[in-house]
């Protein structure tokens, strides 16, 4: 065979998600939010009034990086920490108005980021790509809606 080796798609797959998660840290950083900031956002967006440690547990995170990204959030007013009604030692993490608003912003911008990634496709290619790879990342017992990054960090 002359030529280079061709690439796998495990390759490509590196190579998109390596394009996607740039392209997609350029456009959060017009609302001012960096990937962790965003990751922790969606999670409290989807299960408000969960503990941090719970939070941190379901993101992958060390507590103490959890707790660092909360106060960073809090300080900006986009979450409110209230205390646990069942256990008053833990805090329950809840978006704030101004967080609601955010997310409204950061869901189009991620509309807009999915639409400029896949232009290349239709919306049935789209539909067949989304379950093809939902497949691979729950065989790799990849958490739905969590980014791999979150682990160790």
């Amino acid at each position: 065979m002359e030529g280079p080796p061709r690439t796998g798609s495990a390759f490509l797959l590196a190579q998109l998600g390596a394009h996607a998660a740039r392209r997609f840290t350029e456009r959060i950083a017009e609302l001012d939010l960096k990937p962790p900031q965003t990751g922790l956002l969606r999670v409290i967006a989807r299960r408000p009034g969960e503990s941090q440690q719970t939070l941190a547990a379901e993101l992958g995170t060390p507590p103490t990086r959890l707790v660092a990204l909360v106060d960073g959030l809090e300080q900006r007013g986009l979450i409110e920490r209230r205390r646990n009604p069942q256990d008053r030692r833990l805090y329950a993490v809840f978006l704030s108005a101004a967080g609601k608003k955010l997310m409204r912003s950061l869901a189009e911008v991620g509309t807009a980021h999915e639409d400029d990634l896949m232009s290349a496709l239709s919306t049935e290619e789209r539909a067949t790509l989304f379950d093809l790879l939902s497949r691979v990342a729950e065989k790799q017992g990849l958490a739905p809606g969590v980014h791999p990054g979150y682990r160790g960090s």
